[in-house]
């Protein structure tokens, strides 16, 4: 029989819809990140610098994308014979067939998979967030409480808590109280999603709630193991973390790339990403492109002028065009003399030339002002923006438009462009 001391489910499957028009034909966990990664790289890394050598990922919402990336797991050293990465979607069974309908139910579909295994540890983790972390010191923390779970926890702001799943802890970092995003937290250690259950608890308490609706971890699982008296700690993590679940903090997150010390080193030897990379020609910058405080990934062509930016694989910046304080994915296309100013600008999208995005005052998106926020313009892929257009902030495009969809050449402040189709 196989033994794992401890393999990972990681949970990919996400819309990530307060990530709007970015997230309309990609999971979110494969969206792009740092001009060279997507955001799952950062868990599977995790994974493989730990020495966690099994890994199922749990896909579900628009896989495509995510599973070509994944391919066989070479670039993270996970494509072996025994271990390895396995992409995990809903599959029709003999007697039914059911998407997962929340975080729990979806390992709970994949008992035979980790039954398999045998493994004396599960480690279940999100595909959405931006960290470094070392799993089997979180293990041998588990070990050393003799815990049954052990939750990793990061302290938050306290005003900001109650976003979050927070826990309140005795001197021990025994978990005695959790709080699901509390209107009043008296706690500001939050959870951070990533769990580390002793296989044979975790087993009991998924078959146990295999028919409670839309079972989740933060919600049914650990309240029910806890309130059963199974032993639960919270390990602190102290790195740097972040949730990349809003637009703002996307966007955040990329631009602190590129700090002249970031606070998020992507270049460290020790502990390095890893992502799938394609043979690909070199980058090009002309004797007239000004480039300043940016990160540009590989066979880009830099005709124009970059400032604090984070530029994709292929992306084409053309003569006179000024990109500052963007996000410009894989494969997009900005024309000549176009002037970009905090956008986050999706993969394959090509704007025109002679353009003006993030212009004019600022005004809260009409449809969406709790997504489309932060003085950003946001395109989604694939979209296409005529030449000669001016677009204002706390905008969204998604789709091929032309000038008739831009009422005298112009996109105002807070308006949309969403073609047939297109999800807000």
């Amino acid at each position: 029989m196989i033994k794992k001391e401890m393999i990972a489910m990681l949970l990919a499957g996400g819309q990530g819809s307060r990530l709007g028009v970015l997230t309309a034909n990609v999971a979110k966990p494969a969206v792009s990140f740092g001009g060279k990664y997507r955001i799952i790289d950062f868990p599977l890394s995790n994974c493989i610098n730990s020495g966690v050598d099994t890994v199922g990922v749990l896909t579900q919402y628009q896989p495509l994308k995510l599973n070509t990336h994944i391919g066989i797991g070479l670039p993270w050293d996970l494509d072996k014979n025994i271990g390895g990465v396995s992409i995990l979607p809903p599959y029709e069974k003999s007697s039914n067939s059911e998407w997962y309908t929340g975080t729990a139910n979806a390992i709970y579909q994949n008992l035979e998979f980790m039954e398999y295994y045998n493994p004396e540890y599960v480690l279940i983790l999100g595909g959405d967030h931006i960290y470094k972390m070392d799993y089997e010191v979180m293990l041998n923390y588990h070990k050393a409480h003799n815990a049954d779970i052990t939750l990793a926890c990061i302290s938050v702001p306290m005003e900001e808590a109650s976003r979050f799943g927070v826990v309140i802890t005795d001197e021990n970092k025994q978990i005695l109280e959790f709080e699901e995003k509390p209107e009043k937290p008296r706690s500001n250690l939050a959870s951070m999603g990533i769990y580390i259950f002793s296989w044979k608890v975790l087993k009991d308490a998924l078959i146990k709630l295999r028919n409670q609706p839309a079972c989740d971890f933060g919600k049914h699982i650990i309240p029910y193991c806890h309130g059963n008296g199974n032993r639960v700690f919270a390990y602190e993590y102290n790195g740097y973390w972040k949730d990349v679940g809003t637009l703002g903090s996307y966007w955040e997150s990329n631009m602190e790339l590129i700090d002249l010390i970031p606070i998020f080193n992507l270049y460290e030897e020790f502990w390095k990403i890893y992502t799938k990379c394609d043979m690909t020609p070199p980058q090009y910058i002309s004797g007239d492109a000004v480039v300043d405080k940016a990160i540009l990934g590989e066979y880009c062509e830099v005709y124009g002028e970059i400032k604090s930016s984070v530029i994709g694989s292929g992306v084409v910046i053309e003569e006179g065009a000024k990109v500052t304080n963007s996000i410009i994915m894989n494969g997009a296309v900005i024309g000549k003399g176009t002037v970009i100013d905090k956008a986050i600008i999706a993969e394959n999208v090509v704007i025109g030339s002679n353009c003006r995005i993030g212009d004019g005052v600022m005004a809260p998106n009409k449809l969406r002002p709790d997504i489309y926020a932060f003085g950003l313009v946001t395109i989604g892929e694939d979209s296409v923006v005529p030449s000669d257009v001016v677009i204002g902030r706390n905008t969204a495009i998604s789709g091929v438009t032309d000038i008739s969809d831009y009422p005298g050449g112009c996109l105002a402040s807070g308006e949309n462009i969403m073609k047939a189709g297109e999800l807000l």
